[in-house]
């Protein structure tokens, strides 16, 4: 990808990128989050959605989206974190749901995580399998975290099956062969700034190869900065370069790129099309 380090891919007026995947409620952001979204805003990012990993972080979540018009929010607890799981705790998450319903447009990111292992497997496997049940008795698309667990990643959600509300592979890791799988489950398939790395020739080849109308783009901000900006806090800004990336792999306009990965974020998530006139 031919960008010099200073040059931030531009779309023209028409066109804008939705961040599928962001933690806006970590700490990182707290001391200029407003000046944050103005420079988003003005980059043509229309949406942020600001994933939960636990009830205190989804609590966030639902709090930036009631403060920001261009940010939801998603529910739900993360697979590190689900050792700490106490049995009033899907209840709580269900009446969140209940009483957030303007704010929230899915339930993740959940899942299993075998890289890590701060939790032990087996207890990962039964929190995903009792949270995919509340996501689908909330009607909410899943966010599914995967890492190095695509086996019972994916034995497990093909037990749930189907998902009316539809769901998501975020920060996808795998190849072409899992997507192909994973797509068969009607999911999208998530495009993290990973894609802009030398070392990432599999999910290159996945963002060359899936069709356009199952991807989504995002940052999975504040990690995963892509390149030219790795290394450095990641922002929704940067979803520009993913776009960019994604726009010389398959040899397409990167406003063509936008345009589809936003018509599928805007309906897996049920965004209103007003969103694309709001202000931050």
């Amino acid at each position: 990808m031919n960008i010099e380090p200073t040059q931030l891919p531009k779309l023209t007026d028409d066109y804008f990128l939705i961040d599928s995947h962001c933690h806006l409620d970590m700490d990182v952001y707290q001391d200029d989050l407003d000046t944050l979204l103005e420079q988003a805003y003005r980059n043509h990012i229309r949406a942020i959605i600001s994933v939960g990993i636990d009830e205190k972080s989804s609590r966030h979540a639902i709090s930036l989206a009631a403060r920001y018009n261009m940010v939801k929010a998603t529910i739900g607890v993360h697979p590190h974190d689900v050792a700490n799981i106490q049995p009033q705790t899907l209840d709580t998450l269900a009446t969140l749901a209940e009483e957030n319903s303007k704010h929230i447009v899915g339930y993740g990111e959940i899942g299993l995580d075998y890289v890590k292992n701060y939790t032990a497997p087996e207890i990962q496997r039964t929190h995903f399998r009792s949270q995919l049940s509340l996501a689908k008795d909330l009607k909410l698309p899943v966010i599914i975290h995967d890492r190095e667990a695509h086996e019972d990643t994916l034995r497990i959600l093909l037990e749930a099956a189907p998902y009316e509300y539809g769901g998501v592979m975020h920060c996808f890791s795998g190849d072409m062969t899992l997507a192909r799988q994973v797509l068969e489950l009607g999911f999208h398939i998530s495009i993290p700034g990973v894609v802009t790395f030398k070392n990432a020739p599999e999910l290159q080849e996945v963002a060359r190869q899936a069709p356009l109308t199952s991807l989504l783009l995002e940052t999975d901000g504040p990690f995963l900065s892509p390149v030219p900006r790795r290394g450095k806090r990641n922002e929704p800004t940067f979803l520009l370069y993913t776009a960019k990336m994604i726009a010389v792999l398959r040899d397409i306009p990167i406003n063509e790129v936008a345009r589809q990965t936003s018509s599928n974020a805007m309906r897996l998530f049920r965004l209103p099309s007003t969103l694309i006139d709001v202000k931050k």
